[in-house]
Formats: C-alpha cells, sequence, structure tokens
C-alpha cells in the first residue's frame, strides 16, 4: 500500500470565495495547498467588466496569508449587455482567464446571468477567435424540467447548439453531474473539457435526502443517482486530459444553510486533497491523481503547470475542524462520512 505521494502543486479550476469577511476567512483554506485558482465571479453586484475583476484580484490579494504563494485566475461575469471589446482586452492584459455563463437562475446570484443566447453571441464568437474558455454552469432552468435532468437536458438544447453555432469556441462543462455529462465531454473534441467536484466524487442524491434533509450536502448541480457518481469517478480517475478538478468550494454561513430556503453549495477547500487521495485510492489509481489535480487543467487553459510540488502521506486518522469561523458566521466544513487517512504534509 502507498505511503507517501510527491505532484506537483495542484490547481482549483473552480472556486467561490466571495468578498469581505468571507474572502478573508476562507482564503487560506485555499492558499494551504493550491497555486492557483479560477476565481468565480458571482459577487454582488457581479464581476462584469475588466475593472471590477480588476478590483477583486487586488482584494484577494491583500487577503493573502503571509508567505503564501498564491494567483487568482480572475473570470467575468457574462451578461447580455457584456461589451465583447472589453473582455478581448481584460483577456490580452492576461487579467482574465476565463468568462462564465451562469443561466439566470440557475445558482447562487446568478439573477443576472443569460435568460436570451443570442444576446451574447457577439461576446462568444469574440472569444472563439481570441481562444479564451468559456466556463459554464451547465443546467436549464425551466421550472417544467425536473431538477435532476437538468443538466442532461442542457446539453441537448443548450450546449450543442451554442457549440455548432460557434466553431473554434472553448467550453469547460463546470460540476458535471452526469454520465451524459462525461459522455458529452468525452465525445466532444479537444475544445470542451469538464471540470469534477469533490463532493460530487463522494455523495449521491441519498446523502440530502434518505433519513432526513441534511444541507451541508445540497448543491447545484445536485447530487445525482449512484450510477451518475460511479460515472464521474470513473472519469476523475481516468487520467484522460479532458477532466480536472473545479471544488466549487462555496462557503455559506451555518444561518443561510440550516434555513427554510437553504443555500446550494459545499465548502471542500480544507480537506479536498485527502478526500482526493482517498477517492483515488480506493480506485487503484493513485498514480494519476497528479493528471487530475495538477496537470489536465493547465493543459487544457494554455498555462504551464506549476513547478513546486506537495507531498500526501498515509497515516493514522486525520482529525478535521468541523467548522470555519468567519466573521460573517460559521461554515461548516463537508464531510465525506469517512476517516480520512491522507494528509498533505506542511
Amino acid at each position: 500500500m502507498t505511503q507517501s505521494l510527491t505532484i506537483r502543486r495542484p490547481d482549483d479550476w473552480h472556486l467561490h470565495l466571495r468578498d469581505g469577511a468571507m474572502l478573508q476567512a476562507v482564503l487560506p483554506e485555499t492558499t494551504r495547498h493550491f497555486a492557483r485558482a479560477i476565481i468565480m465571479p458571482n459577487l454582488v453586484p457581479p464581476v462584469v467588466t475588466a475593472a471590477q475583476a480588476m478590483a477583486y484580484r487586488e482584494r484577494i490579494l491583500a487577503a493573502l496569508p503571509e508567505g503564501a504563494a498564491f494567483e487568482p485566475l480572475m473570470t467575468l461575469y457574462l451578461t447580455e449587455t457584456t461589451d465583447p471589446e472589453d473582455v478581448a482586452e481584460a483577456a490580452a492584459s492576461g487579467l482574465v482567464k476565463a468568462v462564465k455563463l451562469y443561466p439566470a437562475g440557475a445558482t447562487t446570484n446568478s439573477a443576472s446571468g443569460v435568460r436570451d443566447f443570442d444576446k451574447v453571441r457577439g461576446v462568444l464568437e469574440r472569444m472563439a477567435e481570441i481562444g479564451l474558455p468559456l466556463c459554464l454552469h451547465g443546467e436549464v432552468t425551466s421550472p417544467e424540467v425536473d431538477i435532476f435532468d437538468r443538466e442532461a437536458v442542457f446539453l441537448d438544447t443548450v450546449l450543442d447548439p451554442l457549440r455548432r453555432a460557434t466553431p473554434g469556441l472553448r467550453v469547460v462543462l463546470e460540476h458535471v453531474t452526469t454520465s451524459q455529462g462525461v459522455d458529452y465531454v468525452r465525445g466532444g473534441g479537444p475544445d470542451i473539457a469538464g471540470t469534477i467536484t469533490t463532493h460530487h466524487l463522494v455523495i449521491n442524491r441519498n446523502h440530502i435526502l434518505a433519513g432526513g434533509i441534511r444541507p451541508h450536502y445540497y448543491c447545484l448541480p445536485v447530487a445525482k443517482r449512484e450510477t451518475h457518481r460511479q460515472a464521474l469517478r470513473a472519469a476523475a480517475t481516468s487520467g484522460e486530459a479532458s477532466f480536472f478538478l473545479g471544488t466549487d468550494s462555496a462557503p455559506h454561513v451555518d444561518a443561510l444553510k440550516e434555513h427554510a430556503c437553504g443555500c446550494a453549495g459545499c465548502f471542500t477547500a480544507t480537506n479536498t486533497m485527502a478526500i482526493l487521495a482517498h477517492v483515488f485510492e480506493q480506485e487503484a489509481a493513485l498514480d494519476r491523481l497528479e493528471a487530475f489535480v495538477s496537470l489536465n487543467g493547465p493543459g487544457f487553459y494554455r498555462l504551464p503547470v506549476n513547478e513546486a510540488r506537495i507531498t500526501l502521506s498515509r497515516g493514522a486518522v486525520q482529525a478535521m475542524p468541523e467548522k470555519i469561523l468567519t466573521g460573517a458566521g460559521p461554515v461548516t466544513l463537508f464531510d465525506p462520512g469517512f476517516p480520512l487517512h491522507w494528509r498533505v504534509e506542511a
């Protein structure tokens, strides 16, 4: 049994840091292990211009723990009034690494998202010209579509037509949750990739609903059947270049999770690497963990891999905090439901 594993320092290709007191508290949980992260722009108000992205980046850098080596990779929130040239200039400057498309109403702070895809066609065409990736929350929001079917319907009715209409557009289908999503990414050619979260490798919909509602397992896209979880595990541990880690670590204070209309999101920044080592060990794929967390993402985003290394070791059960205390209130850490024997060496 492998007891130690050294890999290139990982990156997180889908991360929520929020702002203000929450940012101050949760940022160190990511910078402890990760070198870079794609930062989600769904603040209130959202980050829609290059100037706003620059200001947000400066707030993140100001909140870094002393001595931390971390690069926030900024994104713009796509709206129906986004200026294609502002996007192109932000990309050319090196500030912005992707644009995020939320279907309006799909998830937290997505009210400013896209309702009419024809209104963003000019932006998408400009992005295809310059090779700037589009990060997609891949769900339809039509009330007549069952919440467990929203990703599969999105692939057929939105994503495939969008890609056919915009040749060369580079797309990241974020937080894939279904076997259909896995198959679409696998068969989609070199211009599409998929991120997979830590928590979707661990939970299925029973974890949320069986024996009582467990709000800290509620996320969007919602966890699906066990067959879909197994498809995600197979994709993540395959070593295939089109799949890589995007934690979608999404902190909400307990008062908003444990609520009559609780917020969606799992906070996994603290224990992601320990959980992933456990999952990959279960799948006899520890030799492919580095590809998933450290190599495939930079490959798709056309960025250099990290030269720094981290070492994971296997030993006694690692104690994890139940909550992260923030100036906005406590945030509950995702509980994988099994003991964690892997740790990242300091």
